[in-house]
């Protein structure tokens, strides 16, 4: 069956369910059913709707079907010295490509190349009628006015089911070196922001027991005057250590505690939340082990104007998302009855209202 057989029949399904009124969960390779509340519909499998439908490396831009394995792009644009600058996260080698923008997760190059959504350029996807629409394009200014492939990157599903993704890409840097620093989280934070004064070439950083992690990356002679620069001893097997903070391998994240993501500001305080910390985004990004109450977490993270979010769920927490002020709720649901009318696609997967 070819892809445009494939796309009609996801979007036969999405009609009749529509018709009926019948829940539907969106699902790829399912390493991500733990992130957002869990919900019982019938499962929409879009695996089969799988391929690169373009790839120029000297545009640096590739399209693709959703149900494309994330491990066939990363190999793709490997051999072709390329990569997803944003690091995402797999979780497992059934990992698509429309299951990561669903998501919008983005792995430790982050905070200094950008998130998910700041390389969609744009999307085919079906609503909640059985629509199919495309919005944006290939190329990074192709759009003027509501940017709505942006929109459903880490909707999770809920405004519509993502067929089709184009997505910007970058060059592999020349080389990749990290740098172990033994000293404290407050130490840490100092150097961190003292760093992000200057240009210099650090594409990750990460605290955990064991001390601070800097990668740098650029051109061999850019990165040997950093080091230089910042110090610190380098490390044997750079790659495995990002990838198992990336792929939450690590020692820290195998715990049976609730794992807590707080975005915050870089530079703010040390928490008062009692549990076990890793740090990632030279701060911005703090992962925590805690059993402590949702609402004190949520309350502690908006105090700094951020957000939290039950990332992995060890308990019967109802709480995933940090709640949603009313009118900031009101325009979610709005949204979703524009998108999904009869509320049949992925119902509460990120609040229990819609």
């Amino acid at each position: 069956m070819n892809t445009s057989d494939i796309s009609k029949e996801l979007q036969d399904k999405v009609i009749t369910a529509s018709n009926k009124k019948t829940p539907l969960s969106i699902q790829g390779g399912a390493t991500k059913s733990f992130y957002g509340r869990q919900t019982s519909a019938e499962i929409l499998d879009t695996r089969d709707h799988q391929g690169i439908i373009n790839y120029e490396p000297t545009e640096l831009v590739i399209t693709a079907h959703a149900g494309t394995k994330l491990s066939v792009i990363e190999q793709t644009l490997a051999d072709n010295n390329q990569m997803l600058s944003f690091e995402p996260p797999a979780f497992g080698d059934a990992a698509t490509i429309g299951g990561t923008i669903a998501c919008n997760l983005s792995g430790p190059r982050r905070a200094y190349c950008g998130a998910a959504r700041d390389y969609v350029l744009g999307t085919r996807l079906l609503n909640g009628k059985g629509e199919i629409l495309s919005f944006g394009g290939e190329v990074m200014k192709n759009v003027a006015g509501y940017d709505v492939s942006r929109l459903v990157t880490g909707a999770l599903g809920t405004l519509g089911v993502i067929l089709d993704v184009s997505l910007k890409i970058l060059p592999r840097p020349e080389a990749e070196i990290t740098l172990a620093h033994q000293c404290t989280i407050t130490e840490a934070f100092k150097k961190l922001n003292h760093w992000a004064r200057s240009p210099l070439p650090i594409s990750a950083s990460c605290f955990t027991d064991a001390g601070m992690h800097i990668r740098l990356s650029g051109t061999e002679g850019t990165i040997k005057a950093t080091k230089k620069i910042i110090g610190g001893d380098e490390i044997n097997n750079s790659d495995h250590f990002w990838h198992s903070i990336k792929e939450q391998q690590h020692s820290f994240f195998n715990n049976d505690r609730n794992l807590w993501r707080l975005s915050v500001a870089s530079n703010s305080k040390e928490l008062s939340l009692n549990g076990k910390y890793l740090y990632e985004w030279a701060g911005a990004l703090r992962w925590l082990l805690s059993d402590e109450p949702a609402d004190k977490i949520y309350k502690m993270a908006s105090s700094l104007g951020g957000h939290a979010i039950l990332f992995r769920n060890q308990t019967a927490n109802d709480n995933t998302f940090q709640p949603l002020p009313e009118a900031l709720m009101k325009l979610h649901k709005n949204l979703k009855q524009s998108f999904d009318p009869y509320g049949i696609l992925n119902p509460g997967r990120m609040y229990k209202d819609f």
